[in-house]
């Protein structure tokens, strides 16, 4: 197809993230499509992101692009594609995933084979374009079909592509999953600050700006964070008290398993969706 058009299978948060993020950077929204089931998300996705077109229709939504993104739950991921196999197979657009642990090999065969198929984890924080992406293109992709999609994501935020589709996993447990390691270590901060006699609007504001100085500090320095952890401690200090009390805990073994078993759990959806039947 020779078109420029965009469709998404799936109106979630991710898909208005992304949808709007493209908008902002000046894409046409006439050349958007969204397919979503529920009619007063229909309705609400027209009043957010004027211009686009909606329907509750997958096929006819699909039909009308050249670049397909697959937003819909990985658990009902087998079935959306086999409804759209003759569709796609029809018009032969390239096709993006967003669905957490499904493998690239099993959405082609899914829609019929022989499709260029991207594989997309992307973030939380796409929702306020401060995302990251991680990204694997199968061998049928072009490298404009690579750029295409680069170019969709970075609508949102960061992206990297990674050299196996195994690294996706990774990525999943990394940085898909990882705002919810920040989110619980801020809440935590703030917690123990209330406990401690801060009032709460303190303490979240103290809990959050740190964290957020911390990153954008850690992204402006080159230094490993061994070099910066080090800057903040002093020998005999609070902060040497506090990380010493963290290493008596193991923490960072206690992260490594947490982490991991977000990979291998990456695992089993993939594996739970390859056996999947109508």
């Amino acid at each position: 197809m020779s078109n420029n058009n965009l469709a998404f299978i799936g109106g979630g948060n991710m898909t208005r993230a992304i949808v709007g993020g493209l908008l902002e950077s000046g894409f046409d929204a006439s050349r958007v499509f969204v397919s979503e089931p529920v009619a007063e998300a229909r309705d609400s996705l027209a009043k957010d992101l004027p211009g686009i077109t909606s329907s509750g229709d997958n096929k006819a939504i699909a039909a009308a692009a050249s670049a397909v993104m697959l937003s819909v739950k990985p658990q009902i991921l087998p079935a959306v594609c086999r409804e759209l196999r003759q569709t796609l197979q029809d018009t032969q657009p390239l096709i993006m995933s967003i669905a957490a642990g499904i493998r690239g090999a099993d959405i082609d065969e899914w829609l019929g084979g022989g499709l260029s198929v991207v594989r997309i984890m992307p973030n939380q924080p796409a929702l306020v374009r401060l995302g990251v992406s991680g990204l694997f293109a199968n061998q049928q992709t072009s490298e404009t079909e690579k750029t295409r999609a680069a170019e969709i994501m970075g609508a949102v935020g960061s992206v990297v592509w990674v050299d196996s589709e195994a690294d996706i996993d990774a990525v999943t447990a990394v940085s898909g999953s990882g705002p919810a390691y920040f989110f619980l270590l801020i809440d935590m901060l703030k917690k123990t600050a209330v406990q401690m006699g801060l009032k709460e609007d303190v303490a979240r504001t103290l809990a959050i700006e740190t964290a957020s100085g911390a990153a954008a500090l850690a992204a402006a320095e080159t230094d490993n964070m061994e070099v910066l952890i080090e800057r903040v401690r002093s020998p005999g200090g609070t902060t040497a008290a506090a990380l010493d009390s963290l290493d008596n805990a193991n923490i960072r073994d206690i992260f490594s398993t947490a982490i991991t078993s977000a990979r291998d759990r990456a695992n089993v959806l993939a594996d739970e969706a390859h056996n999947s039947e109508d």
